[in-house]
């Protein structure tokens, strides 16, 4: 199963995911919050409410009730070539 460990608040609207099986990198929301805009959405182009993300059951969450699903991202991210697996 695909979860979410850690992410990292980066510029604008970027952030650095870290799935459970070690790989990560660097997912751009942007298109994604405004090719689905819903009031869910929309509150998170504001910068400063898109850096309250947090990972909550290895989800991406923000406070106002919007979670994406890990393996969603990670598929988005897979196919874009945009993941990478941490040196050991």
């Amino acid at each position: 199963m695909i979860k979410l460990a850690k992410l990292e608040i980066l510029d604008g609207l970027t952030l650095r995911l870290t799935f459970a099986d070690g790989r990560s990198g660097i997912w751009d929301a942007k298109p994604l919050l405004t090719s689905k805009a819903t009031a869910l959405t929309t509150p998170l182009l504001d910068p400063s409410a898109f850096a309250r993300a947090f990972v909550e059951g290895g989800a991406l969450a923000w406070p106002n009730g919007l979670e994406l699903a890990p393996w969603m991202l990670y598929a988005e991210m897979d196919a874009a070539g945009l993941l990478t697996k941490a040196a050991a």
